[in-house]
């Protein structure tokens, strides 16, 4: 079986929002059109607490992408964004979600930033997401959302080492920075992702 992942399409990533991607608003008509393909669908939600640890805000001196630590891992420090409760952390309304089926919530642990749907970035948490999609036999992941040089390329990523076969859909997802996106593609097509359109599909 093959599910369709949408990856935070969230109003704090889309224009306006505290940490909006180029063009993000662009994806949600491809997403709502793909959906009737799939049998499955469900997406993940940037969920923090107002305290994280990602958010220049709690770090003296440091501003919006000045780069950090956290949980002794290099750290990108954000501003503040999806925080829990909040405007910013919503769904898209734009985005249809009547056949989302689960939402899985990540970056809830203050101490540790979680880019990918599946784990926190140092891989000590598992947000259930592919136990569920196992669960419900799902072979194929078709991947679209937000951003795709972070949380939609670590998802796909770790899609893949879970033993999914990764479809990327690159029409349905933007990039904070050009440049990042291309080095995240190469390395989702080196470990046997595959990158297509949704006219493909």
């Amino acid at each position: 079986m093959k599910a369709l992942v949408l990856v935070d399409v969230q109003y704090d990533f889309l224009p306006g929002g505290a940490l909006a991607v180029p063009d993000g608003d662009k994806i949600i008509p491809v997403l709502n059109h793909l959906q009737d393909k799939f049998p499955l669908i469900v997406a993940t939600q940037d969920w923090h607490p107002a305290n994280h640890g990602s958010f220049a805000s709690g770090h003296l001196g440091k501003a919006p992408f000045d780069k950090g630590e956290l949980a002794g891992m290099e750290q990108i420090l954000w501003p503040d964004h999806c925080v829990q409760g909040q405007k910013g952390a919503e769904i898209s309304k734009e985005l249809n979600t009547l056949k989302v089926e689960a939402i899985f919530r990540k970056g809830t642990d203050p101490e540790i930033d979680s880019y990918s749907g599946f784990f926190d970035n140092g891989k000590k948490k598992s947000t259930g997401l592919a136990d569920y999609l196992k669960g419900r036999g799902v072979e194929e992941v078709f991947l679209g959302g937000l951003a795709a040089d972070f949380c939609v390329g670590f998802t796909a990523l770790d899609a893949i080492e879970q033993g999914f076969k990764l479809f990327l859909i690159e029409d349905a997802t933007r990039p904070i920075d050009e440049k990042g996106w291309e080095e995240m593609k190469s390395q989702i097509i080196k470990k046997g992702g595959i990158i297509v359109q949704s006219v493909d599909i």
